[in-house]
């Protein structure tokens, strides 16, 4: 059974979102200022990450990386030089 779980984080000034879409293939998308901006598919409950980039002055590489499962999935923002953060699940 497919199942969309959505998550947020503001981040350097800018709102990043990702969309994870469990089942068999697993669909993950990341949005940054609510354009899309990477996409990235996994089958079962591997982990995934998905490189995109804010546009800083400079721009800056960030990465969202999401593990589906087992259970409820979860998503981290990683920023170089930081810890990984946890993104805020989505109810909608």
């Amino acid at each position: 059974m497919r199942r969309r779980h959505h998550f947020h984080m503001d981040h350097a000034g800018h709102s990043v979102s990702a969309t994870v879409q469990t089942g068999h293939t697993v669909e993950v998308e990341v949005l940054v200022d609510g354009k899309a901006t990477g996409y990235a598919t996994t089958h079962d409950d591997h982990p995934v990450t998905v490189h995109v980039e804010l546009p800083t002055d400079p721009p800056s590489q960030v990465a969202v990386r999401a593990t589906p499962g087992p259970g409820v999935p979860r998503c981290f923002l990683e920023a170089t030089g930081a810890e990984p953060q946890v993104m805020s699940p989505r109810p909608y």
